[in-house]
C-alpha cells in the first residue's frame, strides 16, 4: 500500500468538507464570516494539496 496515496486522499477529502461547510456558511449569511474564510482557505489548501500528491506520486508495484 502507498502511504502517500493514502494521505493524499485523506487531505483531498477533507479539503473538500472543509469547502462544503464554508459553502453551505455562505450560502445561509452566517454572521461568522472570518471563520468560513478560514475555513475555506485551509479546505482549498488541502484539497490542492491532496491532489498534487495523488497526481505526483508514481506506483511502484
Amino acid at each position: 500500500m502507498n502511504v502517500k496515496r493514502i494521505f493524499g486522499a485523506l487531505l483531498t477529502l477533507l479539503g473538500v468538507v472543509g469547502l462544503v461547510y464554508a459553502g453551505i456558511g455562505f450560502v445561509n449569511h452566517s454572521q461568522n464570516s472570518r471563520g468560513l474564510i478560514v475555513y475555506g482557505i485551509i479546505g482549498l489548501v488541502f484539497f490542492v494539496s491532496g491532489i498534487g500528491l495523488i497526481k505526483n506520486t508514481k506506483d511502484e508495484s
